[in-house]
């Protein structure tokens, strides 16, 4: 029995070693590729991009993980020579930072709403939360625009925020864990004089501490890639973020490409790398208090 366990533990481990170099294959080569010349790329990659016809290429693509000579020629275009990038990465930080901080902030508020009233009302507006959960984003897409159109706001980086600061994603989430905590502790904090604010923050706030780091790494990353919300809702160029902007760049900057993908991807990987105890407590714990 011990090696028939240890023969499927074994199993187990190398599947899931197959599948995360599998995944971490296209990082893995979108940053040792940063660091190769532009000609050098070219002659890897550039097929794709000068003969490729209906999708199709017609050579075989030499994959190169490690390049023949290293050289910062691409962080140094992107960033100095091409300031437009920084200034693209930078939009992106002024649109999402918000909405992550606003998200948590009303989310917290409103999942102690939904944990501490008993009403049958109360199901009725959670279950509104869920059908909007599931709807996807395109869906109220033009609602968006025409609510923003008419509060003026349009084109500006509020037409993104708002609805941003008000999904039900983290209101969701945020509510069934919340409703793990003991309702013991609640009852203790009363007897010692707590009111309903002191509840929130100095009893169930602690608690929540890894599912709020959690969905806030979640919120971060859905709106850091975001794509449609700028295309249809900022008008202007200048205040899209880099998500938009990387598409615009042509074959003739191949390197380019692979050099801001990799600036694109460090704060969604320092994020995970520094809460990555939290994101795993907070998904797989819901909600269990520490004794």
């Amino acid at each position: 029995m011990k090696k028939k366990h240890y023969f499927s533990r074994g199993a187990i481990f190398l599947l899931c070693l197959v599948f995360a170099v599998l995944f971490l294959l296209p990082t893995v080569l979108t940053i040792t590729n940063s660091f190769m010349s532009e000609s050098e790329i070219v002659s890897n990659y550039g097929m794709i991009f000068s003969t490729t016809t209906g999708g199709y290429v017609s050579r075989h693509v030499n994959l190169k993980f490690i390049p023949d000579k290293v050289t910062l020629e691409q962080y140094l275009s992107g960033l100095i020579k091409s300031p437009e990038y920084l200034i693209k990465f930078w939009n992106s930080v002024a649109l999402v930072v918000p909405i992550v901080i606003l998200q948590v902030a009303i989310a917290s508020v409103a999942a102690y709403s939904f944990t501490r009233w008993r009403s049958k009302l109360r199901d009725a507006i959670f279950f509104f939360y869920v059908i909007l959960m599931l709807m996807p984003y395109q869906v109220t897409l033009v609602p968006n625009y025409l609510v923003s159109d008419w509060l003026g706001i349009l084109n500006t980086r509020w037409s993104i925020i708002l609805p941003g600061m008000f999904a039900p994603f983290s209101v969701f989430l945020l509510t069934k864990f919340m409703r793990r905590i003991p309702y013991a502790l609640i009852e203790a904090a009363k007897v010692d004089g707590a009111d309903e604010w002191q509840i929130f923050t100095r009893v169930c706030l602690p608690q929540c501490r890894a599912a709020l780091y959690s969905i806030a790494l979640l919120v971060f990353i859905d709106y850091w890639n975001m794509v449609e919300q700028p295309l249809v809702l900022l008008k202007d160029a200048d205040s899209q973020p880099l998500s938009v902007f990387l598409s615009s760049i042509n074959s003739g900057e191949i390197g380019l490409a692979f050099a801001m993908a990799t600036v694109y991807m460090v704060p969604c990987l320092l994020l995970f790398l520094h809460g990555e105890e939290y994101l795993v407590e907070g998904i797989a714990n819901s909600g269990s208090v520490k004794g």
